[in-house]
């Protein structure tokens, strides 16, 4: 006797009928409403009224204007005392429509000194353990801080000024008027820093006694005065970097006569600072293919003894760059190779100790070159004349053509794999600065991410391009989820103020270029991706940006709508966790019960009897119906699953009624999927599905974050397909740094992971290298000039 089948109730004019085994009971999901913000609400409220100099499109207006101030400075070295002493005049030009009263210059060595603002407000705490650099970070008895010896305009008279810790109001004689310039001298002096070198500071050899200086924020430098915000005299307390209006620079440095002095621009006088072999080098490297060595490591040796009682006075100038700084020692080995960009040429070097060979020798050169050509391709043309990587005491700092990098291999020359592309991988980030903010100069005293963050995606690209598969630490939205996944108190947006920001390294670098990674592979694919982010580059080039211009142009050169992205990638500190709840399988009924009532049958003889159907034909001998036949009636012996003529006669009434299009739908073999989707995390993104069919072969299909825009938070999609589907998977190439894989799959899938176990004491990093005996790489030769005339 067969049991009653209860059918899913459907009309004849549905497509979509039989429910498949595949489909589990899921919740409605209402896809009208949203709960608290809706995450697709458009930034108008949050961004600054476009006017004349800042548009709507994201360019500079038609009344864009911006500052500028050029600088003649002369700086000395003490070799003796690791201390500068300088003297500067500043002309600044009034290009704005405003009268100004008075000008702000930044003091930025004052974060040094002892009663400086962010030592009063550093937090701190001591564990049982404290390194000798924590203690002398809180007794602080360096005598930091620049000693102002005198501010006077051109007249030779003292100007008032007033010092608020690292910024000084200049009061003018007589307000600066539109279109007018002023000029005023100063002179300072004050102590590099060694113990504690972060930007600038010395590195001290016991082994040779000598000293590498890499000098930078060595100069009174004037504040940004913009359209935007007016003065930017943000207090420096360490992290939010520096804003500063372009200008000409002319500085002469005068060091000990057997230093090598590198710097921002062009050296002027190479005849009184170089020797003829040098100068010949020099000549060489703008023709090589490969770095020329302009000192080579031999005669870096030699001047390691040497201790010269004059000095040299190197003179260099750079036109409109935004900053300047240099690098001093008699341990330098020098190289240097030319390349051209974009038809103009560009003298690319290097300046490293012994200590960095064979890695600098080898590699360092040959990265800035690659750096400035990738970086060309992707922004602008790289337009300067010189473009430097120095290896010292900083581990990696940027300036207008010369940028300080760390990574040094092991005393016997052996290095790890980590040492080797953590080298390359910095020299590749400092570079690239040159582009962010050096040229697209965004204020990155307010926000570190338009500098680091898209700094940091290009250097993925870059990383990329120099290596396939370049162990890169950034870029990857796989390489972002330990950071995602941290508590909400432990983060805070993006757009927050770059001395506010809470786990600098991950929100002001890592985050930004993952987002923008994200954008160009996902969101809105290369082509479109890679021409606005150009068009950005190029409407800001030596321009003064804010987030605002960037998101707008963004939008503006590309036609796809990112309010979404930029709220919830930037504006909070949601993350990345959409969940396959479930999937229901459907295909189209033929109608024909013929067909249907069959395929009924089957399912039905396939469906295991309950656990009390089981137990009862065990417990329950006979029924009362058993036991009285005369109890049973036409119904015991009905067969809902039998064709009878009744349901031929009204399945042929009901064709009558189709067109032939319709008919054909009838029975259509396709195979249609409800996917159950829920934004666990809160931030939406575009849901990217991995089909897997029957026959094993896979398809994947990108559905755009709009789907969300009815619903932030749970919404339901059909996929039809031809063939059936046995599995599901989200996000199946971990493309949108989705924080949870273990609810991407249906059918559910484990989450693979592992555990390492480990000893109390940790290892050091494997060496291969030196492991190996591996002889390390010779640093590289070049055949020597034929000298003409005498040397020097």
């Amino acid at each position: 006797m067969r049991t009653p089948l209860r059918l899913l109730r459907t009309s004849l004019t549905t497509v979509v009928c039989g429910l498949l085994a595949l489909a589990g009971p899921q919740p409605a999901a209402a896809q009208t409403t949203n709960s608290g913000t809706d995450k697709f609400a458009q930034l108008e409220t949050l961004l600054p009224t476009p006017n004349a100099y800042r548009t709507a499109s994201g360019a500079p207006g038609k009344d864009y204007w911006q500052q500028r101030a050029d600088y003649d400075i002369h700086v000395t070295l003490d070799d003796a005392k690791q201390a500068i002493t300088g003297r500067e005049t500043i002309t600044y030009t009034n290009l704005s429509p405003d009268v100004l009263p008075y000008l702000w210059v930044q003091l930025d060595q004052n974060v040094l000194a002892k009663n400086s603002i962010t030592a009063t407000t550093e937090v701190s705490q001591l564990q049982d353990k404290a390194s000798f650099q924590t203690v002398e970070g809180l007794l602080n008895d360096f005598d930091g801080g620049f000693k102002m010896e005198g501010v006077t305009g051109q007249d030779g008279k003292a100007l008032h000024t007033v010092t608020n810790y690292t910024m000084m109001r200049i009061d003018l004689p007589a307000p600066l008027r539109p279109g007018q310039a002023f000029a005023f001298t100063v002179k300072w002096h004050y102590n590099v820093n060694g113990k504690q070198p972060r930007r600038n500071g010395y590195e001290y050899f016991p082994e040779d006694q000598n000293y590498l200086y890499e000098i930078a924020q060595f100069y009174p430098r004037m504040a940004v005065y913009s359209d935007h915000q007016g003065w930017q005299h943000k207090q420096f307390l360490g992290s939010g970097e520096f804003a500063l209006p372009f200008g000409d620079y002319r500085v002469s440095i005068t060091a000990p006569a057997d230093h090598v002095v590198a710097a921002t621009g062009v050296l002027q006088n190479p005849a009184q600072v170089l020797t003829a072999i040098q100068q010949k080098r020099l000549l060489q490297a703008k023709s090589a293919k490969k770095p020329v060595l302009i000192v080579r490591p031999d005669e870096a040796v030699k001047n390691e003894g040497s201790r010269a009682t004059g000095t040299k006075t190197w003179t260099y100038a750079a036109k409109n760059v935004r900053d300047f700084a240099w690098a001093s020692s008699r341990k330098f080995i020098w190289d240097a190779m030319q390349i051209r960009q974009d038809g103009k040429p560009v003298l690319c070097m290097s300046y490293y100790p012994k200590e960095g060979n064979p890695l600098w020798g080898q590699y360092s050169t040959e990265v800035v070159a690659h750096t400035i050509k990738t970086y060309s391709k992707f922004t602008i043309p790289y337009a300067y004349p010189v473009a430097i990587s120095v290896h010292g005491p900083i581990g990696g700092m940027e300036y207008p053509m010369l940028c300080f990098n760390g990574g040094r291999p092991e005393k016997d020359g052996t290095y790890s794999a980590r040492t080797k592309y953590g080298m390359i991988g910095v020299i590749i980030h400092e570079v690239g600065h040159n582009f962010f903010p050096m040229i697209v100069n965004s204020d990155e005293r307010q926000w570190s991410w338009m500098d680091e963050g898209l700094n940091s995606f290009m250097q993925y690209l870059t990383e990329q391009e120099w290596e396939r598969n370049f162990p890169s630490r950034g870029g990857e939205p796989a390489n972002i989820v330990a950071y995602m996944r941290t508590d909400k108190s432990l983060q805070t947006p993006i757009m927050t103020n770059s001395e506010s920001v809470l786990q600098f390294g991950p929100n002001a670098y890592t985050k930004p270029a993952t987002a923008l990674n994200i954008l160009r592979e996902t969101v809105m694919g290369r082509e479109l991706f890679d021409y606005a982010f150009k068009t950005y580059a190029q409407r800001w080039a030596y321009k003064h940006p804010t987030p605002a211009d960037f998101f707008r142009t963004m939008e503006d050169a590309s036609a796809v709508d990112l309010d979404w992205f930029w709220r919830g990638w930037f504006y909070t500190t949601d993350r990345c966790d959409i969940s396959l709840e479930g999937v229901k399988a459907y295909q189209a009924s033929t109608t024909d019960p013929a067909v249907e009532k069959a395929r009924a049958q089957q399912l039905q003889a396939a469906a295991a009897p309950s656990l009390s159907a089981q137990r009862n034909a065990i417990d329950i001998q006979k029924t009362v119906v058993d036991e009285k036949p005369e109890l049973k009636d036409f119904y015991n012996n009905f067969d809902p699953l039998a064709v009878t003529p009744a349901d031929q006669q009204r399945y042929a009434a009901y064709l009558g009624t189709l067109a032939p299009e319709q008919r054909q739908r009838l029975g259509d073999s396709r195979h249609f999927y409800e996917l159950s989707l829920r934004n666990v995390g809160g931030l939406v993104m575009p849901v990217i599905v991995q089909l897997t069919y029957a026959d094993n072969t896979t398809e994947v299909q990108t559905i755009p974050a709009e789907i969300w825009r009815k619903n932030n938070a749970q919404v339901t999609k059909i996929i039809v397909t031809k063939q059936p589907v046995i599995s599901f998977v989200l996000d199946p190439f971990q493309q949108t740094a989705d924080t949870d894989l273990s609810n991407n799959a249906f059918p559910r899938q484990p989450a693979a992971s592992r555990f390492e176990l480990f000893e109390q004491q940790q290892l050091a990093a494997p060496n291969p290298m030196q492991s190996a005996a591996q002889t390390p790489v010779s640093p590289r030769q070049t055949p020597e000039p034929k000298p003409v005339g005498g040397s020097r």
